[in-house]
């Protein structure tokens, strides 16, 4: 079974996909529909909900509620033992970068036959050497 790890630069495609600034909604859909034909199970880290729900928050505030009951209904595993906290701890420092960003490619790193999807293109540069990371953009088509 193939775990992939949603960071919230994608899943809130799947919640808002009208917003006009938003790119590969299709390739994100796609995603959440293999997702639900159990093709993928989610793994995520501890705060995927809050951060993504942040977002929503900010975006679409009269919708919060009602999208927030759609995420309830997705499987997800949370990775949230002291192993993937370690790595994501060593990955912020070494990619001098944000510890939130850095849990979600930890959870990735810490399962085998686990990948993040990103849509965060500056979080990939720093970290696609790492492996276990793709842009969603070059999420395969199905």
């Amino acid at each position: 079974m193939t775990f992939v790890v949603v960071d919230a630069s994608v899943a809130v495609k799947w919640l808002l996909p009208q917003q006009r600034e938003e790119a590969d909604v299709d390739k994100a859909l796609q995603l959440l529909q293999a997702v639900g034909r159990q093709d993928m199970r989610m793994l995520q880290p501890p705060h995927f909900l809050a951060e993504l729900m942040g977002v929503v928050v900010r975006l679409a505030p009269d919708h919060a509620e009602r999208l927030f009951a759609a995420v309830q209904h997705l499987e997800i595993s949370v990775a949230d033992n002291a192993a993937v906290y370690q790595t994501a701890m060593h990955l912020s420092r070494e990619l001098k970068h944000h510890l939130f960003d850095t849990l979600y490619h930890a959870a990735a790193l810490e399962r085998r036959n686990a990948v993040l999807i990103t849509a965060d293109a500056a979080y990939y540069r720093k970290a696609s050497s790492l492996g276990q990371i793709i842009l969603l953009q070059d999420f395969p088509a199905t």
